[in-house]
């Protein structure tokens, strides 16, 4: 089977600018339409406008964290259906707990490699 996603659109939402770039760079070559935040306010401001299909999120940012972002967007009925994954430099059970809670789909710890990226995308794209 052949990976198309051509028509996938794909958030970003990293305060860093070096994994954004990493991330949007990645998701390019595979053929999404990426879109990136800086922080959880500049990802809520775009998801109405771009209705991402799938959002990876950073948990350590200022203003909004990962955790926020991800229930703000999971508590609105028209996004709860998209699936959140959640990025972080810290591999914790209580962090992975914690992302469940607020209804991640799915954790990653950074760095995260081009096969994580994609294989977290088919795996939750495949419903």
């Amino acid at each position: 089977m052949t990976d198309n996603f051509q028509d996938l659109k794909v958030m970003v939402i990293d305060d860093s600018k070096t994994i954004r770039r990493t991330a949007e760079t990645l998701l390019q070559k595979a053929g999404c339409t990426v879109i990136t935040a800086t922080d959880g306010f500049d990802a809520l401001a775009k998801i109405a406008d771009t209705r991402p299909n799938i959002i990876f999120v950073d948990i350590m940012m200022p203003r909004l964290d990962g955790y926020q972002t991800c229930a703000l967007i999971k508590n609105n009925s028209a996004f709860k259906s998209t699936p959140v994954i959640m990025l972080s430099s810290k591999d914790g059970l209580f962090d992975k707990a914690k992302g469940r809670i607020v209804g991640s789909d799915e954790y990653l710890t950074k760095p995260f490699s081009k096969e994580e990226l994609l294989g977290a995308i088919r795996a939750h794209m495949a419903n």
